[in-house]
């Protein structure tokens, strides 16, 4: 047997905070070298973090992180573990995302990205470039500071893989996995048995399942010992990426990190035996055949064992059954880690949301208080650096922390239900009983005196006062007076973020919670410049259907029963007046139900459909209750209003991400103005 210990790591990596991410890559080595690793792999491009966008083309990120590598090297941090360690490097005129391989305080070779993510919410390309010279290694010449550090002048750079004297290991780097023909493929026959992927991959509902199958794929048809690594967390964009740090062996998950996690520093190990993967590709005769003709790859040669022998005191690590979180689960879990990140990098002092006593804010309620809940289990679970945020934006003094997540909750997170004339007491019962559940720190306001206002000054300006729908008022009458009453919220929440910490003599300052879902915002159903527009939106790429089932779901697992009544209740704004023979509900107000808004917004983005082809793709599915005509009118009627308030989106808070067809996720093929007039003659022509 050749026994192999390897470790990899979940990283809080925070972009551009060199010092943090230095200490959290050293103390991921320790923690693996104390357990035994003589391999540790770490996420990629974990010295700088990987969120940097324009940073990466100063100087300075690159000079950065060359000084926080050569700390590791001049240490003892290599000795006798092998560390794939990630940063930018340029060579020549090209900046590359590489992998550094160091062992025994030297660099061993230098691998850069062969193949870069750059679709989706990746923008690789505008940063880096692709390695493209696949045949040969090349030398790269140290920057003088780390040349003198190491005793080293170059290095190997390129593709290739470490020929140890007992294995052979090689890098590969993200995106590199999910390309058509991974390098791993050619790897393997060339007898490569232990991979490296360090990644910045981010969550996404759903998508766990996606990565792990590409992990179990490369592994269980040519064998090998796969290893990945990932970030862990928010550092300052709209992602959170979701760690789930793992090794496979043979097609079957062996060591599997978290997914969601407040914690800084997660590293995962795993015993294996090297002879297992040999013995799977001398039994599989393609394998054979395919390797006595294959390309052959560079390779560094490393005079070391990195194996032991056959120990009755090692135990191997045995497969496990892979662990997933529901939907529902990952919306509470992923949003709640991400707006942690966020309250403890920004320097407020908590959070303010609008709770309006609808699903929609009353989700972004249930998440915070999930993310309470989080922090005091994190503690308890002895995180010192949770631990120590807790203190901080909870404002404790004389040694006391956080010990039960409603206390917690009343110390940081502000609700303020703002009603008027128009709010029904259903809405405003139900958000102070959430609000109580949850522990906030509860307001309830009237706004009915500042509209007031406004109308009497619009009054005394124009001569007219404008009356709702339902009153006789016409329709633009009808939304001046909603727009109002919403954009007045707006203005009160951030107001009330500001000072009530001054108020209650606290430090700091609030941010503002939006609570907009991502149907709402394809349709464009919403006021520009009211309570969706905030300082951050943990709701805004998930659909209302998906809201509803994490409502029914929170109600029990969280503890917030009143999320039950919440969720029965049908969606309304609550901005026109409430009569006998009329209430205002959102599905009547769009034209069109959330169920039809989530099918239309997967099929424009995961499906790439525009006008005709939505059109198409709505008459298999929706042919049995609805006729083409009928299907028709519904598709216009949708990208009629997707069109004409793609304005709003220029301005929409800025949302954790959850779903590819995030309304601010990409930009459609067609000009706006372009589909509002040509898609009716389209359609009228398919029925001629």
């Amino acid at each position: 047997m050749r026994l192999l210990k390897v470790a990899t790591c979940n990283l809080n990596q925070w972009a551009m905070d060199f010092d943090c991410n230095l200490n959290n890559i050293k103390e991921s080595i320790t923690q693996a070298k104390q357990a035994g690793a003589v391999i540790r792999l770490g996420p990629e491009l974990e010295i700088t973090g990987y969120g940097c966008e324009d940073h990466f083309l100063e100087l300075d990120t690159i000079n950065h992180g060359w000084e926080c590598l050569k700390e590791i090297l001049v240490g003892d941090w290599t000795d006798g573990i092998l560390c794939s360690i990630g940063m930018p490097v340029i060579k020549g005129s090209e900046r590359y995302n590489c992998q550094i391989l160091c062992f025994n305080r030297k660099i061993i070779m230098i691998r850069p990205k062969m193949w870069l993510a750059n679709d989706g919410n990746y923008r690789e390309l505008r940063w880096f470039t692709a390695w493209k010279h696949k045949d040969q290694l090349v030398d790269f010449q140290l920057p003088s500071e780390i040349a003198e550090a190491v005793l080293q002048q170059s290095v190997p750079f390129g593709y290739g893989y470490l020929r140890f004297l007992d294995t052979a290991v090689a890098a590969e780097v993200c995106e590199e996995l999910f390309t058509p023909i991974p390098p791993h493929a050619e790897l393997a026959l060339n007898g490569v048995e232990v991979f490296m992927n360090a990644s910045g991959s981010h969550h996404q509902l759903r998508k766990l399942d996606v990565r792990l199958r590409a992990f179990i794929g490369a592994t269980h048809t040519r064998g090998g010992v796969y290893m990945y690594s990932n970030q862990q967390g928010c550092d300052g964009g709209r992602l959170y990426y979701d760690g789930c740090s793992c090794v496979v062996v043979n097609g079957e998950v062996v060591a599997q990190g978290s997914q969601f996690s407040l914690r800084d520093i997660e590293v995962v190990t795993a015993q294996v035996d090297l002879d297992a993967v040999a013995s799977l590709r001398g039994s599989i005769s393609s394998f054979q055949e395919q390797a006595s003709y294959k390309n052959t790859i560079s390779s560094v040669l490393v005079p070391y064992k990195l194996c032991q022998p056959f120990n009755m005191q090692m135990s191997l690590s045995s497969p496990l059954k892979i662990n997933y979180h529901s939907p529902e689960e990952e919306i509470a879990f992923g949003p709640g880690c991400w707006l942690w990140d966020y309250l403890r990098r920004s320097g407020a002092s908590g959070f303010l949301l609008p709770l309006s006593g609808g699903a929609d804010s009353s989700s972004v309620a249930a998440i915070v208080g999930c993310m309470c809940q989080l922090v005091v289990k994190e503690i308890e679970n002895g995180d010192e650096q949770v631990k120590a945020d807790a203190i901080r934006i909870g404002n404790y003094t004389d040694g006391q922390f956080p010990t039960d997540s409603k206390e917690f909750a009343k110390r940081i997170f502000y609700t303020v239900f703002m009603g008027s004339e128009n709010s029904s007491k259903d809405t405003k019962k139900r958000a102070k009983d959430l609000a109580d559940e949850i522990g906030s720190w509860h307001l309830d306001v009237s706004i009915d005196g500042v509209v007031s206002a406004l109308l009497t000054l619009f009054q005394t300006l124009t001569g007219k006062r404008p009356r709702y729908k339902v009153d006789g008022g016409s329709n633009i009458e009808n939304l001046g007076l909603q727009n109002i009453q919403a954009r007045i919220r707006m203005v009160l929440a951030f107001m009330l973020a500001s000072l009530l910490p001054w108020v209650h003599n606290k430090p700091g300052f609030y941010l503002v919670l939006g609570s907009s879902n991502v149907d709402e915002g394809l349709r464009g159903y919403l006021t520009k410049y009211d309570c969706s527009s905030a300082d951050i939106n943990p709701i805004g790429s998930i659909s209302k259907q998906d809201l509803r089932a994490f409502l029914r779901w929170a109600a029990v697992h969280l503890g917030y029963s009143s999320l039950a009544e919440i969720e029965a209740a049908p969606p309304t704004a609550e901005l026109e007046p409430i009569r006998s023979n009329y209430s205002q509900l959102d599905e009547v107000d769009m034209g069109m139900t959330y169920e039809e808004l989530s099918v239309y917004g997967r099929l424009r983005k995961i499906f790439r459909c525009g006008p005709v082809s939505m059109f198409k793709n709505l008459c298999y599915r929706w042919g049995s209750r609805s006729s083409p005509l009928e299907v028709a009118d519904k598709v216009k009627h949708f990208f009629k209003y997707y069109s004409i308030n793609r304005h709003k989106m220029t301005v929409m808070t800025p949302s954790y991400h959850a779903e590819v067809f995030h309304c601010k996720s990409g930009t459609s093929n067609h000009n706006c103005n372009l589909k509002k007039l040509v898609f009716p003659c389209l359609c009228a022509e398919l029925f001629t």
